[in-house]
């Protein structure tokens, strides 16, 4: 009876659909750092299945605990409890069926980019013969599209090509599991697009199973079979699975135009945003307030010693900054002649006006950002600001970088204080010191204003940096990228604040940035650059969307898809004059 069973069983396997097989099992897997008061709990209860030759993104928030997700599976570190298993066996230490690609490039300066991917190859294939393990390193340089580089060193190298030779590098090893924790995130948009799609000509063709850590929706939904959310920890624990029903090969345009992707996108994003949400109530950064205290750097400020800021007087008022045929020229490297980067740069900004700009890697977006700061000289044209020409920088213009300079000697609450002491010098003590709080516990380091530069993280030093500029109450704000390398919950609840601070003071703003929902969502006009040298404004976008702004709003508004498709044609068609 058993027997015939087994028969009857068999039959039923062989006529069912073909499904692959579970490839990497966690079970209620469980994470902490430290000892006694000290302990500190990252994952709690992780629980994954994936299948053989799957795509699988997820979603990691800052301090979620993603890299310590993927360390497990790497078998770099071991868990405190629960199971992890790859065909049903433990995962014990790190292995070459496990390739590995950080966030960070750890190449070695002094070899070749055919040199560091052979390391991974001579060290894994120490039986096949010299000229086999050549033709193994080669094949996946040629696969990542540096066939041409092969013997340049890693500081001839851009970014984007650093981060190929990392993923060749683990390629090579022929993995069944390409783990990617953030290997994007620090490239530009173009360059990240690219090596997107080669990451899916990869997974196609090699069959291999990826797992991507991701701070970026659209990427996930572009890439993946499914996108799981990891919540912030401590405590972190996965949230549900978004199936992702998508035919491939997937087209970034007619994503734009596709319900199932928009459907998803503000799901995932809803989800999120709510996250969000939940951690904010959790640190308390809706429990302050700003003080109307006035800055030294308004026209008026001497006539009212109240230090009380008045309401702003003459909104809208045209011309208030002016950009005037604006060029830079650098000289060649050789230094036999020149180049223009920018080339007749021609902007109005009314006051209070929110504009942003958007452009590929090499534009001059942050050229133009500097020149208006006054940190890098104009070559041709000028700058007007309120009624006086820009050529030197001055604290009537708040900056913000995408790494901050901050005193590491100094907490964060003594970073931001500097910039008070000098703009509010005749406000109260007690009203620098709640200007310095409200900004630093609006951008979520209300429990860190003691804390030493040196001991924040790179997302607390940006969220420093972005305070000290938005408690100077600049008469105009410049952001080049500043969330750039923040993850998206960082980066939206910073993006909230902006909004937050912008409806309030209604300041005059430029941002660069190259994410076009970013740039959608700030921007009363999004200004779109076209490529360098010789660039200049190429087309502008008015933002017609009612204020204020939610991301969940814009998100509903039915117009909001074609803003977004007009800037990413502009981007395309840029792309194709490279």
């Amino acid at each position: 009876m058993a027997a015939a069973q087994d028969i009857v069983m068999q039959e039923t396997e062989q006529q069912a659909p073909a499904q692959e097989k579970v490839l990497l099992e966690l079970k209620d897997v469980c994470k902490t750092y430290g000892e006694g008061s000290e302990k500190s709990s990252i994952l709690r209860d992780i629980n994954l299945e994936i299948r053989q030759g799957e795509f699988i993104a997820i979603v990691g928030f800052s301090g979620s605990g993603k890299t310590t997700l993927i360390s497990l599976i790497a078998g770099l570190i071991e868990a405190n409890s629960g199971e992890l298993l790859k065909d049903g066996q433990p995962i014990i230490g790190p292995g070459p069926d496990r390739g590995v690609v950080f966030q960070s490039y750890s190449l070695m300066p002094w070899l070749t980019v055919y040199e560091n991917v052979a390391l991974s190859v001579d060290q894994i294939y120490k039986e096949l013969s010299a000229e086999k393990r050549r033709a193994q390193t080669e094949k996946y340089i040629k696969m990542v599209n540096l066939g041409a580089a092969m013997d340049k060193r890693p500081a001839e190298l851009s970014g984007g090509m650093r981060q190929r030779v990392n993923v060749a590098r683990a390629l090579a090893a022929n993995p069944e599991i390409l783990l990617l924790d953030e290997p994007l995130s620090a490239l530009d948009a173009l360059t990240r697009g690219k090596l997107q799609d080669e990451i899916l000509q990869i997974w196609e063709q090699e069959k291999k199973t990826v797992i991507l850590i991701t701070n970026d929706v659209d990427e996930a939904i572009y890439m993946a079979d499914r996108v799981i959310p990891l919540k912030p920890g401590p405590d972190a624990t996965f949230g549900p699975d978004f199936q992702v029903d998508i035919e491939r090969p997937r087209d970034r345009t007619a994503l734009n135009h596709d319900d199932n992707f928009k459907r998803l996108r503000g799901e995932i994003t809803r989800y999120l945003m709510n996250v969000g949400m939940e951690k904010a109530q959790e640190i308390g950064m809706d429990k302050v307030s700003l003080p109307p205290v006035r800055p030294n750097t308004s026209n008026d400020w001497q006539t009212d010693h109240s230090a009380l800021k008045p309401e702003q007087k003459d909104l809208g008022r045209p011309r208030y900054l002016e950009f005037s045929q604006l060029s830079k020229i650098y000289p060649t490297p050789d230094g036999n002649s020149t180049v223009k980067v920018v080339d007749g740069f021609e902007l109005k900004m009314n006051k209070g006006e929110f504009v942003s700009i958007i452009g590929h890697s090499g534009c001059g977006k942050s050229t133009v950002l500097s020149m208006t700061a006054g940190l890098n000289d104009i070559s041709e044209g000028g700058i007007f600001l309120d009624n006086h020409e820009v050529n030197d920088a001055g604290p009537d213009r708040g900056v913000v970088f995408q790494a901050p300079s901050l005193f590491p000697w100094l907490t964060a609450f003594e970073n931001v204080m500097l910039g008070v002491d000098k703009v509010f010098p005749h406000a109260a003590q007690s009203e620098r010191e709640d200007i310095v709080e409200y900004y630093l516990t609006r951008v979520g380091l209300g429990d860190a204003l003691d804390k030493k530069a040196l001991d924040l993280s790179n997302g607390m030093k940006q969220r420093v940096g972005i305070a000290r500029a938005f408690a100077l109450s600049p008469k105009l704000l410049l952001l080049d990228e500043p969330f750039g390398m923040l993850d998206s919950l960082t980066r939206w609840e910073l993006q909230e604040v902006l909004m937050e601070v912008w409806e309030r003071t209604h300041v005059t703003a430029i941002m660069v940035t190259h994410d076009v929902d970013e740039a959608i969502l700030l921007a009363d006009r999004v200004v779109m650059m076209t490529n360098g040298p010789h660039a200049k404004v190429g087309k502008i976008e008015e933002i017609d969307l009612p204020r204020p702004r939610t991301r969940k709003s814009l998100l509903e508004h039915p117009d909001y898809y074609k803003y977004r498709e007009s800037l990413l044609t502009f981007l395309a068609e840029c792309d194709h004059t490279h």
